[in-house]
C-alpha cells in the first residue's frame, strides 16, 4: 500500500466515523436501548437483540431496512428482551423484510431465548456460533458473515461516536471488516486485496491490512470504505 493511499484511508476514517453519516441507519435501533440502559428503561439484552435482528434485515436499501426493522420492533412493543422470553412470537409466512419471513423471525426468537435461560449475554459466542446457534444457518467456516461481523462492531467498538462498546470482554483487535460486495469493490480499487472471492480469506486479509494502518482498532478502517464509496 502506497503512502498516499494510506493518508487517504486515515482522512475518510477520521471524517466518516461520525454519527451524521448514519442516523439512517440499521446501527439505529440497538442504538436506541444502549441509549436507555443509565436509566435502566431497557437492559444489555435488549440492546444485543436489536443489534442482531438488525443486522439480520440489513441487505437492500438502507430506507427498507429501517422501515422493516421498526415494523420488527413495533410488533415487540420495542421490548425486544420480554418479547424473546415470553415465547409468544409472530410465526407465519408472510415476509417481514425480502425474503425474510415472520417465521425465520420466531425460530431466532426461540434460539435466543434458549441461549439467555442459560447466559447473561451472547458476547462469549464466536462469530461461527452466532452464525449456526442463534441465526441457524449451517456451519461454514469460510463464509464472509458480514452482518455477524458488522453486529460485533457495533457491541465491542468505543470510542463514543457511532459504535455502541457494551461489550467489554471483547478486544478491537479481534474484530473482522464486515464484508460485502460493495466493500470488496473499494478494496480491491483501493489495493487492500487482490482476491476475489467475498469469503472469509479476503475478510482476513482486509482487516490485516487495516491492522498495518490503525494497529489497535482495524474495524475503524470500515469507515475509511465507507468513506472511499460516497467519494468514489
Amino acid at each position: 500500500m502506497n503512502e498516499s493511499t494510506e493518508n487517504k484511508l486515515r482522512v475518510w476514517a477520521a471524517k466518516y466515523n461520525d454519527r451524521q453519516y448514519f442516523t439512517g441507519d440499521p446501527i439505529a435501533f440497538p442504538r436506541h436501548f444502549a441509549e436507555k440502559l443509565s436509566d435502566g428503561s431497557a437492559c444489555v439484552q435488549d440492546v444485543e437483540i436489536a443489534g442482531l435482528l438488525a443486522a439480520h434485515l440489513a441487505w437492500g436499501r438502507r430506507e427498507m431496512i429501517v422501515r422493516d426493522s421498526g415494523r420488527l420492533f413495533d410488533e415487540m412493543l420495542w421490548k425486544p428482551y420480554d418479547y424473546v422470553m415470553d415465547g409468544r412470537w409472530r410465526s407465519d409466512a408472510v415476509s417481514l423484510h425480502r425474503t425474510v419471513k415472520w417465521s425465520e423471525i420466531a425460530e431466532i426468537c426461540s434460539r435466543l431465548k434458549r441461549i439467555y435461560s442459560c447466559s447473561s449475554s451472547v458476547e462469549p459466542l464466536t462469530v461461527n456460533e452466532i452464525r449456526t446457534e442463534i441465526f441457524g444457518s449451517k456451519d461454514d467456516r469460510n463464509a464472509a458473515n458480514k452482518k455477524i461481523n458488522m453486529f460485533r462492531r457495533w457491541m465491542v467498538r468505543d470510542d463514543g461516536k457511532v459504535d455502541l462498546g457494551i461489550w467489554k470482554n471483547t478486544s478491537k483487535t479481534d474484530l473482522l471488516i464486515p464484508l460485502d460486495v460493495h466493500v470488496h469493490r473499494s478494496a480491491l480499487e483501493l489495493g487492500l486485496t487482490h482476491r476475489n472471492s467475498t469469503d472469509f480469506k479476503t475478510v482476513v486479509e482486509i482487516t490485516d491490512a487495516f491492522r498495518e494502518i490503525f494497529p489497535d482498532d482495524p474495524c475503524l478502517g470500515d469507515f475509511a470504505l465507507f468513506g472511499h464509496g460516497i467519494i468514489g
